[in-house]
């Protein structure tokens, strides 16, 4: 048996003899159980949204839990990655990625460097994530035009929100799988009437991904047959500390915490990344106040982000660095009649700096302010709400770093105006079942990238230009949906249509740039520029679970989703890039005593609807099984698990992924991974 086997095995028969618990323990959380109201886009606290949304949380999050964002959600409904590798995986909504997906953390924007390339990670970890909000299409009301296609929400307790009226904690490890994951997350909390103290660490290190047997691909040749992802081992430290202090009518809290990785990315097996990122949050809330305010939020983020690309010989390429804050203020304005509503102000600055022989864009500077309402009015035909978003963006380059080799021409700066909108209603037609409707114009101003990029891109193997004349980024989507509630059975089935009059595109011209490698040789590289074009994209989403047996001692369940999204560059009557094929996943869940057990099903058609620059990419079916048993050890309850995934050892590619990279790096292969949550 294969050695990366055997230590999740013995960890899990060491784990099999632990005291059960009692068969009342609470049942798992599925990743459709809305146990809570969602927080995401959702102000006024509305228990019924027009907007999808998937949320993982409870025994679902620890199952799911992978060593990016992208893997740990790639199950949801609409939600695919960018899988430059096992480390460099950022989640995609319905077609759509980077600067049009906002990564969130407790609604405060990440402020990274993440957007700026595919082989650059997300700096959240999903170990100390307590609840992933994921909201599909549309969020650019409440989050800007980087939330265009959608928004993840990490969400965790670092700043309290509850008081605590005794100490409590978790521990959670895990061990094994295809990357031989050796990974760990502890937080600790206490307090009383008054106060609140969170502290949490965590850490991960993983080897080389093991996958199936497969002829790598780079630069259209063929290297010789492997069984592991080149350069893609890792290593990440981090931890917080949070309090917080509470009155009768709310509470103030601050916390700090760090992210530290080093990792690889196969595109280029030479080079590593080391990354970290520093973060200072504060948040306020006050509630049930009287007169013409009902309840005020008020969170403000720093962040300092910085990332180096090291050589092989240890010699610093580039280094990126990024300095951002955030504030925000959301107020919740008394009832008028039965008009509910909130209003809310953003204001965000992130200065970013690029120095190195490989940097492809200048150092900038970026601001926002914006102005944003929310108003519910609940009438004959359901709930109906309407928002609207003004905002002001500027975006400043501070030109060519060293005059006498220009790169990026004199500085100069972009200013846009911008302005978002959104209508939705939901109607109840019987207590069962529900149909929604939403509609929303979003615009989004170019990104620096976009704007002054200028040289070679590493990570896609191509020139990039920016186009500073570019204008703002113009779309309109309609969401529709049907949904039935009855139990423990439920089904919605959703559809969309979004339209771009400008949708900003990286396009290849057929040109080459010929450029001096570091020994004086010259290579082409092909030239890609960054255009606006007009784009249409559709898709159909469709979830649901059934519990097809109950009985005083057992429940057995069966859950499937499905989504096809269908995205046309309409200027070129080409299909845009990295779109993920039609997908199916079905699973059966079940549950006997302290026992649990689930095999899934999941399915990938073939992607042959590719624009002329990129090539198809087959279809998969990968059968994966999981083991949960419920314990007690002493007061604390447990949860332990082992997961056997790609139970059939089948080599798959993900569609979503830049092509360069594609040949480089399959899907994980047939592997096993155990672990225990521990809860006190």
């Amino acid at each position: 048996m294969n050695h990366s086997v055997l230590h999740p095995l013995a960890f899990a028969a060491a784990l099999a003899f632990l005291p059960t618990a009692h068969a009342q323990t609470a049942p798992r959380t599925a990743a459709t159980t809305l146990d809570k109201v969602i927080v995401t886009g959702n102000p006024l606290g509305s228990s019924e949204l027009a907007a999808p949304v998937s949320v993982l949380t409870g025994d679902e999050l620890v199952l799911r839990r992978g060593s990016s964002l992208g893997d740990t959600l790639a199950s949801q409904p609409g939600v695919s990655s960018t899988y430059f590798g096992p480390n460099a995986n950022r989640p995609t909504i319905r077609g759509l990625d980077g600067e049009r997906v906002r990564m969130l953390t407790n609604a405060g924007g990440s402020l990274d460097a993440s957007t700026l390339s595919y082989d650059h990670a997300v700096p959240i970890d999903p170990l100390f994530i307590e609840r992933l909000e994921v909201l599909r299409g549309p969020a650019a009301l409440f989050y800007g035009g980087s939330a265009l296609g959608g928004v993840v929400n990490a969400i965790d307790n670092r700043i309290p929100k509850e008081r605590i009226d005794r100490a409590s904690g978790a521990l959670e490890l895990r061990l094994g799988g295809a990357d031989r994951e050796r990974g760990g997350a502890a937080m600790a909390e206490t307090g009383n009437d008054r106060y609140a103290l969170h502290l949490d660490a965590f850490g991960r290190n993983t080897s080389d991904l093991r996958v199936p047997r497969f002829t790598p691909v780079e630069d259209g040749s063929s290297l010789p047959e492997a069984n592991r992802v080149r350069n893609s081992a890792s290593r990440t430290r981090g931890g917080a500390a949070g309090a917080s202090v509470f009155f009768d009518q709310g509470h103030l809290g601050l916390s700090v915490d760090t992210y530290d990785s080093d990792y690889g990315t196969p595109a280029e097996p030479d080079v590593g990344i080391e990354m970290k990122r520093d973060h200072l949050g504060m948040a306020l809330a006050l509630d049930k106040l009287s007169g013409p305010l009902r309840g005020l939020r008020g969170a403000f983020n720093h962040t300092r982000y910085r990332h180096q690309e090291v050589e092989g010989d240890g010699e610093v390429g580039t280094v990126f660095k990024t300095r951002g804050n955030e504030l925000r203020l959301e107020a919740e304005h008394a009832a008028l009649g039965a008009l509910r509503g909130s209003v809310g102000l953003q204001l965000e600055d992130a200065d970013f700096s690029a120095l190195g022989d490989e940097a492809f864009v200048p150092s900038t500077t970026t601001r926002r302010q914006a102005l944003f309402a929310l108003e519910e009015l609940g009438w004959a035909f359901g709930t109906l709400t309407a928002g609207v978003r003004v905002e002001r963006a500027s975006v400043r380059s501070v030109g060519d770093a060293d005059p006498d080799e220009p790169k990026f021409g004199p500085a100069m700066q972009r200013r846009f105006n911008l302005r978002s909108g959104s209508l939705s209603n939901v109607f109840k037609l019987d207590p069962q079942w529900s149909v929604s409707a939403a509609l929303s114009l979003s615009e989004r101003a170019p990104t620096s990238f976009e704007l002054f990029a200028n040289g070679v891109h590493v990570a896609t193997g191509a020139f990039e230009r920016g186009d500073a004349d570019l204008r703002k980024e113009r779309g309109s989507n309609l969401d529709i949906a049907l949904q039935w509630r009855s139990g423990e059975h439920h089904l919605r089935v959703g559809a969309f249509a979004t339209r771009f009059s400008r949708f900003i595109s990286l396009e290849a011209t057929g040109n080459t740039v010929t450029e001096l490698d570091e020994d004086g040789n010259p290579v082409d590289f092909p030239e890609h520029e960054f255009r606006a074009v007009r784009a249409r994209l559709n898709g159909v989403e469709i979830e649901g679970r059934t519990r097809l047996m109950e009985s005083a001692a057992a429940t057995v369940d069966l859950s499937g989703k499905l989504d096809f999204t269908r995205a046309t560059n309409t200027a070129t009557g080409e299909p845009l890039p990295r779109v993920a094929p039609a997908r199916l996943l079905l699973g059966v869940e079940a549950v006997r005593g302290p026992w649990g057990a689930r095999i899934e099903l999941d399915l990938a058609a073939k992607q042959n609807r590719v624009p002329s620059t990129d090539s198809p990419t087959r279809g998969y079916s990968i059968a994966n099984l999981a083991l949960t048993r419920r314990f007690t050890l002493g007061q604390s309850d447990g949860l332990w698990f082992v997961k056997l995934a790609n139970a059939g050892d089948r080599l798959a590619y993900s569609a979503s992924t830049f092509e360069t990279v594609r040949g480089l790096s399959p899907l994980p292969g047939r592997s096993l991974k155990t672990g225990v949550r521990l809860s006190f």
